[in-house]
């Protein structure tokens, strides 16, 4: 074989690679820490789902020492009684948990409906040029603080909603049994009805957010299948979007419900502040558990007052319970009807 043959074969097998599959180590295999970091995060998450209860144990327990001189002196004929005066010793929670429940109640009947349209018209019905601009404006209207809504209440809606609704109402209705005491009240503007109003669109941009966002998960082949077999807009959400989002939506609804029974500023501003139910009427101004706390905690002395105020604390913690525990048997309840029909 010649010098250059050589050459040639010497420098082919110096560019060809090394063959690293024989005679070398393996590489160094790096410690596997999978296990310990997943029983870090469950000791975590285990250890905040226990500090939540215990804050909440701790939350009842202290409403409940706080409230412990009212509940020994009135009891239960607390949420039964009307009477509050302070001067006289005597106080009952029953206009104060009234008007908590029709305002929340009056709040939902049109918080939902509206909150409904709106996130249907956002998913289904909107072009898209307008889609991602008013949803934007929707959310904005949860970063409204709740005292600018009660100042707006009362200086801007209560003189609309006193001479556009509540007075023609009475017009009209003043002479008919039931509607005319309906209608009945002072026409200022303020009472139930109008805290009801402002709670209701202080509520509306989370429940609306929350159905949006749910409606958007619904799978698109499910919508697409319903369509091709010719469903209309409303079937194709009736019957395909808000089974498949039901739990959703209904948490939407509870999320909206809790935030009306707890708003302070804003109902006290429009609901009028008086502890008297001198009729049913929806115009009439009344007194809610919150605006009770926030205009007489500050005044009032140790004594029964003081713990009758901290029992209307823990009445409404217990309807905020109450009304969680009822959605849930809801959900319960449609979970084990499902596949019962055709």
């Amino acid at each position: 074989m010649s010098i250059t043959a050589s050459l040639d074969l010497a420098a082919a097998a110096a560019a060809r690679p090394a063959d690293t599959t024989m005679g070398s180590p393996p590489p160094a295999r790096r410690a596997r820490t999978g296990a310990a970091a997943d029983r870090l995060f469950a000791g975590a998450a285990r250890g905040a789902a226990l500090l939540t209860l215990a804050l909440l144990v701790a939350i009842m327990v202290s409403l409940l020492i706080g409230a412990w001189p009212a509940v020994r002196a009135f009891g239960l004929g607390f949420v039964t009684s009307a009477v509050w005066d302070p001067v006289q010793q005597q106080f009952g929670g029953l206009v104060m948990i009234y008007g908590t429940l029709m305002t929340s109640l009056i709040a939902l009947v049109i918080a939902v409906p509206v909150s409904f349209g709106i996130a249907l018209f956002l998913t289904e019905l909107s072009p898209a040029w307008l889609k991602r601009p008013l949803g934007t404006a929707i959310e904005l209207l949860a970063a409204i603080p709740s005292i600018v809504y009660g100042m707006w209440g009362l200086l801007v809606f209560a003189p609309i909603l006193s001479a556009w609704v509540q007075q023609p109402l009475q017009r009209w209705f003043g002479g008919v049994p039931f509607l005319g005491s309906l209608f009945s009240g002072p026409p200022v503007g303020i009472g139930i009805l109008s805290a009801g109003i402002i709670l209701a669109i202080m509520i509306i941009p989370f429940i609306a957010s929350v159905m949006r966002d749910v409606f958007e998960v619904t799978p698109a082949m499910l919508k697409e299948s319903a369509y091709g077999l010719g469903a209309t807009t409303w079937e194709v959400v009736s019957r395909v979007v808000l089974p498949y989002t039901r739990t959703g939506v209904i948490g939407g609804i509870m999320l909206g419900l809790g935030r009306a029974l707890g708003e302070t500023m804003a109902v006290t501003f429009v609901i009028g502040n008086m502890n008297q139910l001198n009729s049913l009427s929806v115009f009439e101004a009344a007194n809610s558990i919150t605006s009770a706390l926030a205009n007489e905690f500050a005044e009032a002395g140790p004594g029964l007052h003081q713990a009758s105020l901290i029992y209307l604390g823990l009445v409404l913690f217990f309807i905020t319970f109450v009304v969680l525990a009822c959605s849930k048997l809801l959900l319960a309840r449609l979970a084990r009807s499902e596949g019962t029909r055709a």
